[in-house]
């Protein structure tokens, strides 16, 4: 009776509910991208018209390739999505390298911006990422696996991200701090 059933809905498997069909998408292999993208921060922005609120979004985005490469961007836009696209492209013009020793940073540094202030020192192997917010996203995606963070000072997504940027750019290996002392 419901074998009848089915063959006057046209299916052969017995049931239609996805059990036999054959799916080849499945196999395909997808390459990669060569950055990761984070969304750190999405602000919305009201400005008021005659006939009533138009809202406008700001979107936040640190991108890496945890390979020692990360950069943020800033989009605006009307759609959400589009001020993620518009900071995405942003931040991958906006690319920094980090100098690092193993999993770990060569040394501590403190970075400044605006009211943001950020300490960030090695840690020892397995330690993992001691950080918070906008620190953890920028630390993460530039492939720093062995890390303690501390914002200090002002709590912007903004500011604290440059600051941590800031404070990965004046790392120094051992190299260049001595090529740097001789002249």
């Amino acid at each position: 009776m419901a074998e009848e059933r089915n063959e006057r809905r046209g299916r052969r498997d017995g049931g239609g509910r996805g059990r036999g069909r054959k799916r080849d998408d499945r196999n395909e292999v997808r390459e990669k991208p060569e950055f990761e993208e984070r969304v750190v921060h999405i602000s919305r922005n009201s400005k008021v018209v005659k006939g009533g609120r138009r809202f406008s979004f700001g979107a936040l985005v640190v991108v890496g390739d945890r390979k020692g490469r990360v950069g943020y961007g800033l989009g605006k836009a009307a759609e959400v999505a589009e001020a993620i696209r518009k900071a995405g492209d942003a931040a991958k013009r906006n690319l920094s390298t980090v100098t690092m020793r193993g999993t770990t940073l060569p040394h501590d540094s403190i970075g400044k911006f605006s009211g943001a202030q950020v300490l960030i020192r090695p840690a020892s192997k397995g330690t993992g990422i001691i950080a918070g917010g906008p620190c953890r996203a920028v630390l993460e995606l530039a492939g720093v696996r062995d890390v303690l963070a501390k914002s200090l000072g002002s709590n912007n997504h903004l500011n604290v991200t440059k600051a941590t940027i800031k404070a990965l750019s004046l790392l120094r290996s051992k190299e260049e701090a001595m090529a740097l002392r001789k002249g």
